[in-house]
């Protein structure tokens, strides 16, 4: 068994694109390698900054000869059919066919050979077809080429059995073919020279030799385990940040990381703003003091081994963030000395969408929300409420969001503050835009409800009245996550908010419902049940929803749930299928059936549990409780058994009988779709 090492070197990848792009080229080549009949033990994907590396363990020096068999049509068929078989078997005629008696009739049969080879002459292509196919999220072209990389390409090592594989890449135009070789370089400026492979053992080692860390996770554990020692040395803690670790560890190819300061001055500045600065513009690691409080010290990992010990380095890290947190620090000073309040008249400078006029005019949309909402929530003030919604989105037009937009409504809040307006207001303002992603913290006070939610409900409602609604992958206006944070907020703090109060078009409570059910699919929930509440219609609660589906859930969980959705689904078959021969029966068995038409005991005591589950079941739905009309339904279980294993239904000389027999199963399926539409249950 033979090993095949493939390198696919470019310019920088971005840090963003190379897990996702790793795993598509084991995916290609690993496809490419099953079409072509070749079976391996193992295939292993890499990625730095600068290359794409997979290693396939287990491929055969040479491929078997195969044959495969592929039926075709009937002996007699049509000629343009028998035309078509030859034509796909590769078979010029029909004698090089075989006649074979399935027990079916006679068929024509082909028998296609495949001349077996080494393996070697089929990996070019296999490699060729996987660069083609690679899917980038964004990708290029350079100098006079066709071809489209995410970069452009510097080499390609393709080693199989330890020698060069024959082939090329062609970048198309002027541009000289990339032709596969054994040859790789190490770090751009800790390594020289070219670096000649045997295969995968030796091009790990041979990498690491030349300051070039192959593996993802071995560059990852280098960054934590030195970020976490610089900073116990100098008595704070790193801050967890997982995201800014997988980006940074896709940055460097030898990670070192390092210790800078963050000057005295610019820590009374928001802890957010140092964050943004340090994080999102100059990925640096947050460090925090053991009361949880910011530090004054940072982490940077550096791509190199300094000659000075990284001094420089740190230096110029210092001096950048000095620049960005004196800009921020001059914001932070200028805009506190004027009102939020003065600030709202400059919303109507503000565009929010062509057709849906001003940040101003949001704003007015968004309070008037608000305090509809508020209704639904119990301890929210009005006055509050007004306030805080009027001056939401009033940050927008501060000096620190235009430098830093992420901050948006975080400043909002500190502003508020600081002019001491209460508490519940400032807060209210600095979480509306919550919760923005699943991992998101949720707003939970009465007020930051309020306005959070009409923020929302604005978005939703104003960009669904001007036609612009999700399509498939395309949400320019996020309006799926937007949905997911007013489900988010209701669902998590119990909100009995009516939805279709604040809808007009209704297939925005349909939008509301597929997204609640990927969510509850998501939380383990099952489909069927799911679709069966939703099936009932016009429930715009979600808490009373959710109970229902919870409620249903756990019914169908027990044995008796189980029975009894068997014993319906007797009964609605037994009625579906007679409604398909008569279609005027539906009509003739709506209603309760004729109590002096029931002769035997078994239907009679059917007909009495479901008059008793009816007086029960209405008062438990009114109440809410789900779980007592789930209990109330399992009480038809032992008599619709009884009358099963008794009852003649389809008593054909006796139609009044049958009929209102008939009558019977349907008030058993009506009774318990009331509850919920149990013929969307999977059995």
């Amino acid at each position: 068994m033979a090993e095949l090492l493939l390198e696919i070197r470019s310019e920088e990848i971005p840090a963003r694109m190379q897990a996702r792009a790793a795993d598509d080229l084991k995916r290609l080549v690993s496809d490419g390698l099953k079409a072509a009949g070749l079976a391996f033990a193992g295939a292993r994907a890499f990625a730095t900054p600068r290359r794409l590396t997979l290693v396939i363990d287990g491929l055969p020096a040479a491929r078997a000869d195969v044959s495969e068999e592929r039926r075709g049509p009937r002996v007699g068929a049509p000629d343009n059919a028998i035309q078509g078989f030859l034509k796909g078997a590769g078979l010029s005629s029909l004698d090089q066919a075989e006649k074979r008696d399935t027990g079916k009739g006679e068929f024509w049969f082909a028998v296609i050979r495949k001349k077996g080879g080494p393996t070697a002459d089929v990996l070019p292509g296999v490699i060729e077809a996987a660069m083609k196919a690679l899917p980038w999220p964004k990708s290029m072209k350079w100098g006079s080429g066709t071809l489209q990389w995410v970069r452009p390409l510097q080499g390609i090592i393709a080693l199989f059995e330890g020698k060069a594989l024959s082939g090329r890449v062609e970048p198309g135009g002027k541009m000289a073919p990339v032709v596969f070789g054994n040859t790789t370089r190490g770090h751009r400026f800790l390594s020289r020279g070219e670096i000649t492979v045997t295969g995968f053992a030796d091009y790990e080692a041979k990498l690491a030799a030349a300051h070039v860390v192959l593996d993802p996770a071995a560059r990852r554990k280098t960054i934590l385990e030195g970020a976490h020692r610089l900073a116990q040395e100098a008595q704070v803690a790193l801050k967890d940040d997982e995201g800014l670790v997988e980006e940074v560890t896709g940055l460097v190819e030898w990670p070192v990381p390092l210790l800078g300061t963050i000057d005295a001055q610019f820590m009374d500045v928001p802890p957010e703003v140092l964050i943004v600065s340090m994080k999102t513009h100059l990925r640096q690691f947050v460090t925090t003091r053991p009361d949880g409080t910011l530090a004054n010290r940072f982490v940077v990992v550096a791509n190199t081994i300094a000659r000075d010990g990284g001094k420089t380095i740190v230096e110029g890290n210092e001096r950048v963030l000095r620049a960005r947190l004196s800009d921020a620090k001059f914001f932070w000073d200028q805009d506190r000395k004027v009102r939020l309040e003065d600030r709202v008249a400059a919303l109507k400078g503000v565009v929010f969408h062509a057709k849906l006029g001003t940040q101003a005019e949001r704003v007015q949309r968004i309070a008037a929300l608000a305090t509809a909402v508020a209704d639904c929530v119990p301890g929210a003030a009005k006055a509050e409420v007004m306030m805080a919604a009027e001056l939401c989105k009033a940050d927008l037009v501060s000096g620190m969001v235009g430098e830093f937009p992420e901050l948006q409504g975080i400043m909002g809040r500190y502003y508020a503050l600081h002019e001491k307006l209460p508490a519940a207001v400032a807060d209210a303002i600095g979480d509306h835009y919550a919760p923005a992603g699943p991992n998101d913290r949720c707003p939970s006070a009465p007020v930051s409800m309020a306005v959070a939610l009409a923020d929302k409900l604005d978005a939703l409602t104003s960009f669904w009245s001007i036609g612009e609604k999700p399509t498939g992958s395309r949400d320019p206006y996020a309006l799926r996550r937007a949905a997911l944070g007013v489900i988010r907020i209701v669902v998590e703090n119990k909100l009995r908010l009516p939805l279709s109060r604040f809808f007009k078009q209704a297939d925005l409570l349909d939008f509301f419902a597929e997204r609640l059910k990927v969510q509850m699919r998501d939380k383990g929930v099952r489909h069927d049940v799911i679709d069966a509440v939703f099936a009932l219609g016009g429930e715009d609660d979600l808490v009373r929803l959710l109970a229902r589906v919870e409620a249903l859930q756990s019914f169908l969980g027990t044995e008796a749930g189980k029975n009894l959705l068997t014993a319906y689904g007797r009964a609605a078959n037994i009625v579906r299928a007679e409604e398909r021969k008569d279609k005027t029966l539906a009509a003739r068995i709506a209603g309760a059936p004729d109590v002096a038409l029931l002769e035997l005991g078994e239907e009679k005591a059917v007909a009495s549990a479901l008059a008793e589950v009816e007086r029960t079941v209405k008062p438990a739905l009114q109440k809410e409780d789900f779980a007592g009309a789930m209990q109330a339904l399992a009480g038809l279980r032992a008599p619709i058994d009884a009358f099963f294993d008794k009852v003649t239904v389809n008593v054909q000389d006796k139609p009044d009988l049958r009929l209102n027999r008939l009558k019977l199963l349907n008030q058993i399926r009506a009774t318990m779709d009331a509850v919920a539409a149990f013929s969307k249950i999977e059995g």
